[in-house]
């Protein structure tokens, strides 16, 4: 399994041209909902300004946040298909959550710098689709339902990179953007306002929250072959991540 976090997690939208890896999540209500439509235009947010301006309100809110909840899809860039995260991060690095594929789950905890996973029988299986079938089941009968941690893995490296907050709202969400207003709308209850981008026929949305901070609450793409959505939530909530209890395998230790 290869993650690229940053493209694939769709977080850099300022420039228009930044869901590269989302897969198609439409309305599925697992990704927080889809955003409604509501108020009128005669209350208008952020009266006077455009929509780049409102844009980069939204993006220096939303990384000077201290936590953050992401929920969609991403890229598995070894098998191609979706994976879904539902990921609760800090600016510390730490976080805990879980990365489903192919029916699959990996549960996924970052404190203290250490990474831990913990794969269930399907998650192994379809990662390790095509290799021996005795290899396969000597992983499974390893590795099934047992908390482990790699600190040389270079998953373990890019699961470190998708649990910092900084890493994944860095130097993308700089610079000017030419997002138009769009309705006004909820997500997930919350009064947010619709900003579109377009490049060619491709448009991307981001949807920043009325009241309160303008946090981007959630990321939508309808670029062909790669549409796709991302759900932005609990901002500045504790993230409750503590080392696993009990045995913890260490796979460089196992080689």
């Amino acid at each position: 399994m290869r993650i690229n976090t940053v493209a694939a997690l769709c977080i850099a939208a300022t420039t228009a041209v930044v869901f590269t890896g989302c897969a198609d999540s439409g309305n599925d209500k697992s990704t927080g909902g889809a955003a409604t439509s509501t108020a009128s235009r005669a209350e208008e947010p952020f009266p006077g300004l455009s929509g780049g301006e409102i844009l980069d309100q939204a993006f220096e809110a939303t990384m000077g946040a201290r936590s953050v909840r992401v929920k969609g899809d991403i890229q598995d860039d070894t098998s191609g298909g979706p994976l879904r995260i539902d990921i609760a991060l800090d600016t510390k690095g730490d976080c805990v959550g879980t990365l489903s594929a192919d029916g699959g789950k990996t549960d996924v905890i970052r404190v203290g710098g250490a990474v831990y996973m913990r794969y269930d029988e399907a998650f192994l299986r379809a990662q390790m689709e095509g290799e021996p079938q005795e290899d396969s089941d000597a992983a499974v009968d390893m590795l099934a339902g047992k908390w482990t941690t790699a600190g040389k893995d270079s998953e373990a490296a890019e699961i470190a990179d998708l649990c910092d907050l900084d890493t994944l709202l860095g130097d993308d969400t700089e610079g000017a953007s030419a997002a138009t207003r769009g309705r006004t709308t909820t997500v997930d209850g919350t009064p947010a306002l619709a900003l579109k981008e377009k490049d060619g026929k491709d448009t991307y949305t981001a949807y920043v929250a009325t009241e309160g901070k303008p946090y981007v609450l959630r990321l939508d793409s309808d670029a062909a072959g790669d549409s796709g959505s991302l759900v932005l939530s609990d901002y500045d909530k504790p993230v409750a991540a503590k080392k696993p209890a009990g045995e913890i395998l260490d796979l460089d230790d196992l080689g």
